[in-house]
């Protein structure tokens, strides 16, 4: 008689060997489609765990419940192959390791609608599943919200392409946009609990594991390496595979920009000087305690008063105020500025800040002298002008604050613009930094002297919704 314990052992066996074919099949059928994705999809493994119900990654496995696969086997291998690249992408785009502060609802929520989307657009048969008519109208509902489109989305076709509703002036859908626009769209809980239900794919409870930072930044480059090998095996392809693959090489490319650290890039503008304040780096504590003990109240060395250190003193941040940029983007950028310069790190005790606006020609100039006078500007700032767009009037003015000794120590000059306008031929005594928000510039004429900043929307508006919450 057979052990009924070993009787369901065997079963067991025979269920997780099936379920591993059947990963393994998603896997080869996957790479035959889309050959670019072959290091990428040989990068997770698969183990089965029988307390769960679907699947789920943490960037090094699949982990799958293997009587829910079967079950999902049943309905289509498209099923398959579709959760298994949905998962491959989260690894791809790091979404388990970007979240930051972000609400995990709506950030899950985003992470899936945005890989959806990339799957829904891909022309591939293996993966190929009709669009539910909630699926087109969610597109196409975050694709006009990020574009600040007014019109109703019923006026709209339902059909789809690869960019949000089929229109090629949407924005392409990241998880970062998708995250901001569910946020702005206030939408109802039940109305949430729908679209779960629509995109969920695979368990998130596994991005929220405690790991070493240096086993999360190890995972992170691993797979920011396959992004990059993938985005130069999907640009080099030939034209058919590029025009199949087109929904799946924009996110990518979006993805793979490099991103500023605002700060480490404002320091490119500090300067050297010396401070009147004690200088612990400097300072021998063994000779300053050995002379107290040696001769009572008198130290051998004492520490020193002053130090040099590099700190933002003067410069001149110009604001573009016929930029197609909202005026809210705009006041977020300064807002942002305003949180560096508030650290006492980063700038000197003595701070000199010209804000301009400017069109085609200067339309104001405030002095920010500390961060309380900052601060209160921004509680009343508007936008002034809103005609053509000049650089060159902005250039002479601050020339001019140069010869009055009223910016003598100016170090850089940072325009935030959307590019459109007319530049300055020759190069200015100072660095120059043009500052765009993607996807909302035109960089073609900047002149080769000036450096060029790329910022994400999505950091500048998250920044400022922490700092309203915060309040």
């Amino acid at each position: 008689m057979i052990d009924p314990t070993r009787h369901r052992q065997l079963e067991e066996l025979d269920l997780v060997e099936l379920c591993s074919r059947i990963l393994y099949q998603s896997r080869n059928e996957l790479y035959l489609n889309m050959r670019f994705l072959d290091v990428s999809l040989s990068s997770l493994g698969f183990e089965a765990d029988w307390g769960r119900q679907g699947l789920a990654t943490d960037g090094w496995l699949i982990y799958y419940g293997p009587d829910s696969l079967i079950e999902r086997y049943r309905q289509g291998r498209a099923w398959i192959n579709r959760a298994y690249l949905h998962m491959l992408l989260h690894c791809l785009f790091c979404h388990m390791d970007t979240r930051g502060d972000r609400e995990k609802l709506y950030w899950d929520l985003a992470c899936d609608i945005a890989m959806e989307n990339i799957i829904d657009g891909l022309y591939q048969k293996c993966i190929h599943v009709p669009k539910s008519p909630l699926r087109r109208e969610t597109y196409l509902r975050i694709g006009k919200q990020l574009a600040g489109a007014e019109k109703d989305v019923k006026q709209n076709p339902a059909g789809m392409d690869k960019r949000a509703g089929g229109d090629s002036n949407f924005p392409v859908l990241t998880a970062e946009r998708v995250y901001r626009a569910l946020l702005d769209m206030k939408l109802p809980e039940r109305r949430v609990h729908l679209l779960q239900k629509e995109f969920m794919v695979d368990s998130h409870d596994l991005w929220n594991q405690d790991l070493p930072p240096k086993q999360i930044q190890t995972r992170r480059n691993q797979w920011k390496d396959k992004r990059e090998k993938m985005q130069t095996a999907l640009e080099t392809g030939h034209d058919h595979s590029k025009d199949d693959n087109e929904s799946l090489l924009e996110p990518i490319q979006v993805e793979n920009r490099e991103r500023y650290d605002y700060r480490r890039f404002l320091r490119k503008f500090a300067v050297l000087k010396e401070e009147m304040e004690a200088d612990p780096d400097s300072f021998d504590y063994a000779l300053y305690t050995y002379g107290l003990s040696l001769y009572g109240n008198m130290p051998l060395i004492e520490p020193l008063e002053s130090r040099e250190i590099y700190r933002v003193e003067d410069f001149v941040i110009a604001i573009d105020t016929s930029m197609s940029c909202s005026g809210q983007l705009v006041k977020r950028f300064l807002e942002e500025t305003y949180d560096v310069l508030s650290e006492t790190e980063s700038y000197f005790k003595k701070v000199h800040v010209h804000i301009l606006q400017c069109d085609d020609r200067v339309r104001s100039d405030v002095l920010i002298a500390s961060p309380q006078e900052l601060r209160d500007y921004m509680e009343r700032f508007e936008i002034q002008g809103q005609g053509g767009t000049d650089f060159r009037p902005a250039f002479e003015y601050v020339s001019g604050l140069r010869a009055r000794g009223e910016a003598g120590n100016l170090k850089g000059l940072i325009y935030f613009t959307d590019g459109k306008g007319i530049y300055p031929v020759k190069a200015p005594p100072y660095d120059t930094a043009f500052v765009f928000v993607e996807d909302m510039f035109s960089d073609e004429s900047v002149p080769p002297w000036a450096m060029k900043v790329v910022l994400e929307e999505e950091q500048i508006m998250e920044y400022g919704n922490k700092k309203e919450s915060s309040i």
